[in-house]
């Protein structure tokens, strides 16, 4: 912060807009694109086509960041106090673990199984160091339903 502080307090500004209003893969792949640009510039590749092709997307993920930040400044910190937006992908009355009409409980247990099946795939294969199986295949029919 004492660098450049002014810098400091929009960049976390423009950070808590982001994580409000950009998707997860959207917010990452903009955080990898943001090191390949520092990259660039750095290395004095300006006026190269991947530098522009950088600008579009992150103007395309610019066109719905508008809102509020507050933030609170304290012993060279910046502290995020608050945030709104008109396209803030938070929902209050979505964010529920109670049974409601907007989630169904047994709609989150089939994505965990979902989401974990390739590394049960990857238990049953007991994959060595170097990613030789002690299989010669996997043998599916091993999967049964939990």
């Amino acid at each position: 912060v004492y660098e450049t502080p002014g810098g400091t307090i929009l960049y976390k500004a423009h950070a808590a807009l982001e994580q409000l209003c950009l998707d997860s893969e959207t917010l990452h792949y903009k955080q990898q694109v943001g090191l390949r640009y520092a990259e660039l510039v750095y290395n004095g590749r300006w006026y190269t086509p991947l530098r522009q092709a950088l600008d579009a997307f992150v103007q395309s993920t610019e066109q719905n960041l508008t809102g509020t930040v507050r933030l609170k400044l304290y012993k060279g910190n910046v502290i995020l106090a608050g945030r709104k937006s008109p396209h803030s992908l938070y929902r209050e009355d979505y964010v529920t673990f109670d049974e409601d009409d907007v989630y169904n409980q047994a709609d989150a247990e089939g994505f965990i199984r979902l989401y974990g099946l390739p590394l049960k795939v990857q238990a049953m294969l007991k994959v060595d160091g170097v990613g030789v199986s002690d299989y010669d295949s996997p043998d599916f029919s091993e999967f049964k339903r939990d």
